[in-house]
């Protein structure tokens, strides 16, 4: 376990977000994606159990989103 990480950090839910803004580097950029999903290992390997992926939203563009009054 590395010195910075101390119980109190693994005692927290790690949150793991994986990127990708659009639908081409989703498809092209797969060993991007592949090293994004593999850092789940790393945390495992640092100490964490609980981990969450969020994914939901690979290739769609932040930019392109409006949020409409629900999300604020």
């Amino acid at each position: 376990m590395s010195e910075k990480i101390r119980p109190h950090h693994l005692e927290r839910k790690a949150i793991l977000y994986v990127r990708q803004s659009s639908a081409h580097q989703v498809l092209h950029n797969r060993e991007s994606s592949a090293l994004q999903y593999a850092m789940r290992d790393r945390l495992t390997a640092l100490g964490w159990s609980r981990i969450e992926t969020v994914d939901e939203d690979l290739g769609r563009s932040a930019a392109s989103h409006v949020p409409d009054s629900t999300e604020w």
